[in-house]
């Protein structure tokens, strides 16, 4: 896989630990709504730490944009990307990963597990596809929703949020568990989409498999 040096052209904040990077999009570049790349910072020692994050543009924008949670609790990258400007470089592969729009079905996200989403999102929502796809969103507080509003724009009522850490008015209070699914999907002959921390992923895998989702029918990161 080519690597490519590119410049950060802008970033701005999305949530209170969330920012939005816009960077130079190499000549020719490709990749799928979906997909993600191996990522470093060219600075001092970030340079040789690679992290994998998702492209959260559309493929036929000028311009790369990844939609970041920062962890500022330990000296990572992510925390390091909340000091870089405007003229800094990074060094991305070529795209790649397992997540790919494969119909109409039931995505199940976990914080910053929406970022593959909301690039199948908006790539959908470009076209006019977005069907009856449906997103269920868990998060620990309300500050922590990523991009409320667009998803809302682009979903309506077929956008659900989970809050887990507060008694939110308006809001689902709990996660998403085997009960949860049960009660508010009636259909696990669709796609499911899953994406979010490993303890999301290993519960919610374990639970569909449980509930008589095919295994092909699951379209997450391996």
């Amino acid at each position: 896989m080519a690597d490519h040096i590119v410049k950060l052209l802008a970033k701005k904040p999305v949530t209170h630990n969330v920012n939005s990077y816009t960077v130079e999009k190499p000549a020719g570049f490709t990749y799928t709504p979906g997909q993600a790349t191996d990522f470093s910072i060219l600075k001092d020692r970030w340079a040789t730490e690679k992290r994998p994050f998702t492209f959260t543009s559309l493929p036929t924008a000028d311009t790369l944009e990844f939609t970041i949670k920062s962890y500022t609790d330990h000296d990572g990258v992510t925390n390091a990307l909340t000091k870089v400007q405007p003229g800094d470089s990074f060094e991305i592969s070529d795209a790649w990963g397992a997540i790919e729009y494969k119909g109409e079905g039931v995505f199940l996200a976990g914080g910053a597990g929406i970022t593959p989403f909301l690039a199948i999102f908006r790539d959908l929502y470009s076209k006019g596809q977005v069907g009856n796809n449906r997103l269920f969103f868990s998060n620990r507080t309300t500050a922590d929703i990523i991009l409320k509003e667009e998803l809302q724009q682009m979903l309506g009522d077929r956008f659900f949020n989970l809050i887990s850490g507060e008694n939110a008015e308006g809001y689902y209070h709990g996660r998403i568990d085997k009960v949860f699914l049960q009660k508010h999907i009636s259909n696990f002959d669709q796609p499911f989409y899953v994406c979010g921390p490993d303890a999301f992923m290993e519960s919610i895998l374990k639970a569909l498999e449980e509930l008589g989702v095919k295994a092909d029918a699951l379209v997450f990161e391996k």
